[in-house]
């Protein structure tokens, strides 16, 4: 015969199993993700990125717009640990200031084009009248050379925003609102898809029957379900927004030579190349490291969501 404490212990397991069976969605994500051992190190190393771009500047000592000619472009020493410019100022200060900048676009164009794609997404998907004529010009927006119709608005649009805003907020403005703009057609088509399946189940057809307003519909039943996807593509949008972002200054027609982004300490630093080759390396291989942390994040959150992932 089973004693108290036998039937106790049966309990007990069949208790932690119950739970173990019903853990929830958070739950399920997280221990999927945590498995995926090159979003782990992604997830690492982009934090230690963000927080030494954040803080880097506040305990790290030289001001990196001070001007100290006589010491121009030196190589690394104790005083400067990626030496100066040609301009005599910190490298390694001016690489860790560039990254809020960097990594400010890249989020903020990131938010804007993942928002548009969204909206775009499920208008186009749950209104059938609306599907063509959206569809037709997310279309024509990836049909489009991205990189010559950036170069053409920047040049159009960039006097104008500086005099209203200032050289900073006004560049700043505008990369942000380009990039967003030109960035949103893959989520638009990713979220229409899932639309389209979403608003054919019973949960969605219940709703309906009831008479929900179109706008609780959307906002309470098809929005919470197309989040998985969003979010994988915000990621990657990410990604892709901070390399258009570092091209653009590259290219001399970002931000202006005294606000420095990594891509502009590239453009700054392509011609010192022989003399000062850490001005290259340092934001280089930053811009590297965030984008493939970016990406591996991406892929973790790509199989953390995937159900057929999470149920074993």
């Amino acid at each position: 015969m089973a004693t108290t404490q036998d039937r106790i212990d049966e309990t007990t397991t069949a208790t932690d199993e119950l739970v173990e069976k019903h853990r929830s969605l958070r739950q399920d994500v997280w221990r999927q993700f945590k498995r995926h051992k090159g979003a782990m190190v992604g997830l690492v190393l982009l934090a230690i990125i963000v927080f030494a771009t954040v803080f880097g500047p506040i305990i790290y000592g030289p001001d990196p717009f001070e001007l100290d000619i006589p010491n121009a472009n030196q190589g690394p020493s104790a005083d400067n640990p990626l030496g100066t410019d040609n301009l005599g100022r910190d490298v390694l200060a001016r690489v860790l200031i560039g990254g809020r900048i960097s990594l400010a676009v890249g989020f903020a164009a990131m938010i804007l084009g993942t928002v548009l794609g969204t909206l775009i997404g499920i208008l186009s998907g749950f209104f059938k009248r609306l599907d063509g004529p959206m569809m037709r010009v997310t279309d024509l927006f990836l049909a489009l050379p991205i990189l010559p119709l950036l170069l053409v608005v920047i040049m159009l649009f960039r006097e104008p925003l500086k005099d209203a805003f200032g050289p900073e907020l006004g560049i700043f403005i505008l990369v942000v609102v380009i990039i967003g703009v030109t960035s949103w057609m893959q989520t638009a088509r990713i979220v229409r898809g899932d639309v389209l399946s979403i608003k054919e189940e019973e949960f969605v057809l219940a709703a309906h029957s009831i008479g929900a307003k179109k706008r609780n519909v959307i906002m309470r039943h098809i929005l919470p379900n197309t989040l998985s996807p969003v979010m994988v593509s915000a990621a990657l949008g990410t990604a892709a927004a901070i390399i258009t972002e570092s091209a653009l200054s590259f290219l001399g027609l970002g931000f202006p030579a005294d606000f420095p982004t990594w891509g502009r300490l590239l453009f700054d630093a392509a011609n010192y190349l022989q003399l000062s080759p850490m001005r290259v390396i340092a934001p280089g291989v930053l811009i590297s490291l965030t984008v493939m942390s970016v990406n591996f994040i991406g892929d973790g959150l790509r199989d953390a969501l995937d159900p057929k992932l999470r149920s074993k």
